[in-house]
């Protein structure tokens, strides 16, 4: 059993002030930090985790919620550090996944859940998508609506694109960044498996300046034709 302050015992080990003010600083002062940067921190994880290569979601549960409140911007990731180990997430999973979307929420923590836990959580729960899905893209929580967009991210061929498209053009006028810039990634990430396919939602429906500059970088590279 992974204690708590085994992982607070590693990561003090490792503090740094003056790692900790610049991470502070990049993000924009939202949280708190150590200064343990990603390389220490994942090591320290690997010390207390040892020979427990993967995790029961179950037994780890507690673990994730008490990560969550602690005050310090690593704990969160090393929470995120433990869902990449969990390799099966049960079907009452989702329910933790998204209190964690929407509690001290921002990007860095967000688009892991949604792209690396959500993602795996609906392939192996595919009848849940759509439950799940349209309550997320129609909360009034920006972050669970820029989940409903990013979490096929690593679906390639897979990808449900009736739907992407869908959440995509329910939140196509939004003015929020964090919006604008998923809508982007998410079809930037699709152009590299259907590129036609993308190029020709994007010719077809107006979308914000950085959702097509975001969207169309792939085809462009590939000299895959978008309107301006």
């Amino acid at each position: 059993m992974i204690k708590l302050d085994r992982i607070q015992e590693e990561l003090e080990a490792v503090q740094n002030k003056e790692e900790a003010k610049k991470m502070e600083k990049y993000m924009r002062n939202h949280f708190p930090f150590l200064g343990v940067k990603t390389p220490e921190r994942r090591k320290a994880v690997k010390t207390v985790l040892k020979q427990e290569r993967i995790l029961d979601f179950q037994e780890i549960r507690p673990l994730l919620q008490e990560l969550w409140l602690l005050s310090e911007r690593e704990y969160q990731n090393v929470a995120l550090d433990l869902l990449g180990h969990v390799k099966h997430f049960p079907k009452e999973s989702i329910a933790l996944i998204e209190q964690l979307i929407v509690t001290k929420s921002w990007w860095d923590t967000v688009d892991s859940l949604s792209g690396n836990s959500a993602g795996n959580y609906f392939k192996q729960h595919p009848e849940e998508i759509k439950p799940v899905i349209d309550k997320w893209i129609k909360s009034e929580n920006m972050w669970l609506n820029r989940s409903a967009i990013l979490f096929q991210l690593s679906y390639k061929e897979t990808t449900d694109w009736p739907l992407l498209k869908q959440v995509i053009l329910l939140h196509s006028d939004s003015k929020e960044f964090f919006i604008q810039k998923a809508i982007g990634w998410a079809l930037r990430e699709y152009s590299k498996t259907a590129p036609e396919t993308v190029a020709t939602f994007m010719n077809a429906h107006p979308l914000a300046p950085l959702s097509k500059r975001e969207g169309s970088k792939i085809l462009k590279k590939n000299k895959t034709e978008v309107s301006k």
